[in-house]
């Protein structure tokens, strides 16, 4: 019996039977047919295979794509420059967790700078998903992984948010595609503050440079800097810099500031990308703030 080194994507809709996602596939122009890039599916794990199935609205998650998504806009003689392996990989799949404490503070890590993939961004603590692993398994060994944070099953309560079409690089101006996730938002409900979480970070200084509690205000700041949009950001009179905690390469936390100039920083259409929150990561968040107040309700 061949042993499972991946978990990948199966699609499935109107009944059909699942059927492995390709890497030229976009998986969210897969469900719809008016080029949107949002859509409500369902999802399920079975038998190390990810399903992702159409849902009527209401009766699902959101599934999103960036306008921009290389996948999306792909020409033909593009994808017929794709190497053979890539164009065989199929789509994996990925376990990102919003750790809400107490007090409605999320955690965010900035990936290390030697990272091959999105390094320097601000992202929630993640990674892949290893064979026979629950979604929720994943989230938390990911977050043990990289911030040293070890949590028990049930000192949470969890809930999927959302997924996310993630493409590397994220648009074509920087490269055709190698890498192509459906990325698993969880949203992780502690009982402790995020000063009590803050206590025992040890993070990992190979994946994290530095990490930051974000609250609701901040967080509105971050989504409102739409990437390759116009759009005003609503900094709300916040103040200009940030405390972080920077990782030392001896692992230790010491204080620093960060401009929010950075945290509220869209992805530039070309040439070098910027320290700034990822476009998932402001999907995500844009989505717990709507679990915020709805829960307050």
């Amino acid at each position: 019996m061949e042993t499972v080194r991946r978990i990948l994507v199966y699609v499935c809709k109107d009944q059909a039977a699942p059927q492995r996602a390709h890497f030229l596939q976009s998986i969210t122009g897969f469900f719809t047919n008016s080029g949107d890039d949002e859509v409500e599916v369902r999802c399920s794990l079975d038998k190390n295979r990810f399903l992702v199935y159409g849902a009527e609205k209401g009766h699902g998650v959101p599934l999103k794509r960036a306008a921009f998504c290389p996948i999306k806009h792909l020409s033909s003689s593009q994808a017929a420059a794709l190497p053979l392996d890539v164009q065989q990989r199929g789509v994996d799949v990925g376990v990102a967790v919003l750790l809400q404490s107490a007090n409605q503070r999320v955690l965010l890590t900035r990936r290390a700078v030697g990272l091959r993939i999105f390094p320097n961004t601000w992202v929630p603590p993640g990674g892949h998903l290893e064979p026979d692993e629950t979604l929720l398994d994943a989230g938390l060994r990911e977050l043990q992984e990289e911030t040293g944070l070890r949590l028990e099953p049930d000192q949470l309560s969890s809930k999927i948010l959302g997924l996310w079409e993630s493409v590397c690089p994220l648009m074509l101006s920087r490269g055709l595609p190698h890498r192509h996730h459906i990325v698993i938002y969880i949203l992780l409900n502690s009982a402790l503050s995020h000063l009590q979480l803050q206590a025992a970070l040890r993070p990992s200084p190979a994946e994290v440079s530095a990490s930051l509690w974000v609250d609701a205000r901040l967080v509105g700041a971050v989504v409102s800097a739409v990437d390759c949009e116009d759009a005003e950001v609503q900094v709300d009179e916040l103040p200009p810099s940030v405390s972080i905690s920077q990782v030392g390469s001896d692992g230790l936390l010491y204080n620093s500031m960060l401009p929010l100039d950075v945290l509220v920083s869209r992805a530039p259409a070309s040439g070098p990308d910027v320290e700034r929150v990822s476009t998932g990561t402001k999907f995500a968040l844009e989505l717990w703030l709507k679990n915020l107040k709805t829960s307050d309700l």
